[in-house]
């Protein structure tokens, strides 16, 4: 794919692309690993999350005796504080600001905990095997309000972890409790609301705990026979084969006041927004194939003269997708060949041209925010902190402070809500311009393959992406501005992390959509410009000879020695001034199409016979016969080229129809993305009106009606048959599909494996 030295520099400079594949890697080694995921407070990784809240890989509780020892320590260290009438919060106080007041009800207070944080609002929808009443119109309204089940497979994981590094106090009874729990394919039913992330999400881990507390009215999530099932946690636990906890002191603090929940929705946000993010890098080497871009944007020159990694390894990543383009090639002499086009635009517009700019700064957010979030993954988060065994032999400690408090989450998911609304922003642009005539260099309005007096198949996608933007920037905005004071002010300022974490995952939800739509459009653009460079190259050929034999003819055969020199460089001149006129005709129907280029041709055509540059070191130059052509003559010239354009135009789109040739103009990674499309998915080219199923049935009957009656219909036969079916699809359908690839990861796989087979990664 790329070469060999740009490899070299993409490998030093590349460390979010690299990052990414890293993590993918990772969760195909835990996915393809008979051995669990070993639980240990200090080695838990976004991979082994995602590996364990999507797939379901195995973990367990570390059995190193010294992790073991640390937790059994700090049990026997708090035991020992008590026994000494120490004060120690939450154990033998009120919680916040509750904690003037003393008890030695133990276990009691631990089971007030949980009590008074099982508040959060479920659905009795959310809590049933049953759908929702039909005829109960009210109900119809309402959204499920529990939180996604792999964010609470991730909180129990990562509270697990925080507990096993042996500062809470919890026994490694507890602990095992969660986490078979989490071993048997069950979680309960959390909440999605109430969280403020400021003494930990409390309430929402308050729900971890009372499933393996068995409260009957806690409920969960199980897979019993292969069926899926939501119980009581009561008959989960037998289910299971787990004892019923009874906790003890500290152990519903120490469950319950921690960042996990934030943490792991943080986490799954953050496995999806990089992807998102390099796929938008790709999606760019795309759209600049499609707009006729140059590689040149993203030369290494341009960022080394502004060294900001994040700028040099979006440039390098979209120069390395573009390799073996031949579109948009990335060798200095074809680029050359660029710059002395005398038509267009002088550059690409912005949202190719400053593409780097634009996105590197996202990856820098993005980098930033995950190694937050990889350290948050083995911290310890509740309160007090136990140091049972200090170092120098020193006694323990307990430390009352506040790890709880997820204001780095906050940080990292407002970070990544502002990366992927950027990304969406530029993606947003290339669609527009791609989809607008105006600005696509030639593609025709809206993308339509027929004629765009009365087919538009993309504008409704264009309005589309425009909803999408406006609400992904809806989402970017922060939510840590609004902080109120709560639990009797003790609260006062609260990270609402959980919240952040929430609408990061929608506003992943909201890219996803559109990197969806854009890849729909990217496969239609790019198909209509591989076409288009087909069509040019054969109506050049085309002109060459018929407009040839119409100037021979013209001219005659022996009135100048110079003949064939002042015929090639007119005839060159017209039909590069044709080609650049066919473009900025596109909205027009064919015919009329036609008739309007050559027509502009006219005077490109008489200029050409004018003396120029290629004769000003010849003063006896004669002048061209073209100067002095005839009305007759013009006509001749008009009515030929309206007809080879027409029926070039109309054989190269039949042709192209039968069978795409987007394998021999654009990239091989652009190629991955492509032939998804198009045969993994079997989303075809759309060939405009034709292809709404209403009419598509309406064709198909009219054939069998045909075969039936014994006239000329022929019938539809089985390869026909299959092409009816995948186009018997309405547009949003398939854009639905992509989608679903998407967010699935399935796509992703296909990326990654092609940067593995390329040497892209390192």
């Amino acid at each position: 794919m790329a070469r060999t030295g740009q490899n070299s520099t993409r490998s030093t400079v590349c460390s979010h692309a690299n990052a990414v594949y890293t993590e993918w890697a990772a969760v195909r080694q835990r996915l393809e690993s008979e051995a669990a995921i070993s639980v240990n407070g200090s080695d838990l990784s976004i991979a082994d999350v995602v590996a364990v809240s999507f797939y379901d890989a195995a973990a367990s509780l570390a059995k190193d005796q010294q992790c073991i020892r640390k937790v059994e320590e700090s049990v026997a260290f708090l035991s020992k504080e008590l026994e000494s009438g120490h004060v120690i919060y939450g154990v033998n106080t009120g919680f916040g600001g509750s904690a003037d007041t003393r008890t030695q009800q133990f276990e009691r207070l631990q089971s007030a905990a949980i009590q008074h944080l099982n508040v959060g609002i479920l659905t009795q929808a959310d809590k049933s095997d049953d759908h929702l009443d039909a005829s109960s119109k009210r109900n119809e309204l309402l959204r499920s309000h529990a939180l996604p089940n792999p964010i609470v497979k991730a909180a129990m994981l990562i509270r697990c972890n925080s507990l096993m590094r042996g500062h809470s106090g919890v026994r490694i009874s507890v602990i095992e409790s969660v986490i078979n729990l989490l071993a048997s394919g069950m979680a309960p039913v959390v909440p999605l609301r109430g969280s403020i992330s400021a003494s930990g999400d409390l309430s929402t881990l308050s729900y971890i705990a009372g499933a393996v507390e068995g409260n009957p009215d806690i409920f969960v999530r199980a897979s019993i026979n292969g069926r899926r099932r939501i119980i009581p946690a009561n008959e989960a636990l037998e289910t299971a084969g787990i004892t019923p906890v009874r906790l003890q002191a500290k152990e519903g603090l120490g469950i319950t006041n921690g960042t996990a929940p934030s943490c792991a929705a943080a986490a799954i946000v953050l496995h999806q927004a990089n992807q998102l993010a390099l796929l938008v890098q790709l999606l760019t080497a795309m759209g600049t194939e499609a707009l006729d871009g140059t590689a040149h944007n993203y030369h290494p020159f341009i960022s080394s003269t502004r060294p900001h990694p994040g700028q040099a390894e979006a440039a390098a990543n979209i120069l390395s997708f573009l390799s073996g383009s031949r579109i948009s090639p990335s060798d200095d002499e074809e680029d050359e060949s660029r710059s002395k086009r005398m038509m267009g635009l002088a550059q690409d517009r912005y949202a190719l041209r400053t593409a780097p700019q634009w996105i590197g700064p996202q990856l820098e957010d993005l980098e930033l925010a995950t190694r937050q979030v990889s350290v948050e993954l083995n911290s310890t988060t509740d309160n007090p902190l136990i140091d049972a065994a200090p170092a120098a032999g020193g006694r323990g400690r307990i430390h009352h402070g506040g790890n709880f408090q997820a204001a780095v989450v906050t940080s990292a998911m407002e970070k990544t809500m502002t990366a992927l609304q950027n990304l969406g922003r530029i993606i947003f642009a290339q669609s527009s311009e791609m989809i607008n005539n105006m600005t696509s260099k030639g593609l025709p309005p809206n993308l339509s393959l027929d004629d765009p007096s009365w087919s538009f198949t993309a504008k409704g996608f264009d309005v589309n992406m425009a909803a999408y933007a406006a609400e992904l920037g809806y989402l970017a905005h922060p939510v840590s501005t609004h902080v109120h004071a709560a639990e009797m002010a003790n609260q006062s300022v609260n990270s609402m992390a959980l919240v952040s974490a929430r609408y990061a995952l929608e506003a992943v939800e909201v890219l996803s959509l559109m990197a969806a739509t854009y890849i729909y459009v990217l496969c239609q653009a790019l198909d209509l410009r591989c076409m288009g460079l087909e069509f040019k190259e054969k109506v050049g050929k085309g002109f060459d000879e018929v407009v040839g034999v119409w100037y021979k003819r013209r001219v005659g055969a022996d009135d100048h020695d110079n003949d064939e020199k002042v015929r090639a460089a007119a005839l060159r001149k017209v039909k590069d001034a044709l080609v650049h006129k066919w473009d900025q005709l596109s909205h027009m129907d064919l015919e009329h199409r036609c008739v309007a280029a050559v027509k502009e041709s006219v005077g490109d055509l008489l200029e050409s016979g004018s003396s120029d540059d290629d004769n000003d070191d010849d003063d006896e130059a004669p002048l061209s016969p073209l100067e002095s052509l005839t009305v007759k003559d013009i006509n001749e010239y008009q009515q030929l080229v309206v007809e080879l354009l027409r029926d070039t135009y109309t054989r190269v789109r039949a042709e192209y129809i039968r069978e795409q040739k987007a394998r021999a103009y654009i990239s091989p990674a652009s190629m991955v993305v492509y032939d998804f499309v198009r045969k993994e998915l079997g989303i075809p080219l759309n060939r405009g009106v034709e292809d709404h199923p209403p009419l598509l049935q309406e064709t198909a009957a009219a054939a069998a009606q045909g075969q039936s009656n014994g006239t000329n219909g022929h019938g539809v036969n089985g390869e026909e048959k299959e092409d009816l079916a995948a186009r018997s699809r309405i547009m949003g359908t398939m854009a639905g599909e992509i989608y679903e690839a998407v967010r699935g990861g399935v796509l992703h796989d296909r990326i990654m494996k092609f940067g593995e087979e390329s040497g892209l990664w390192s």
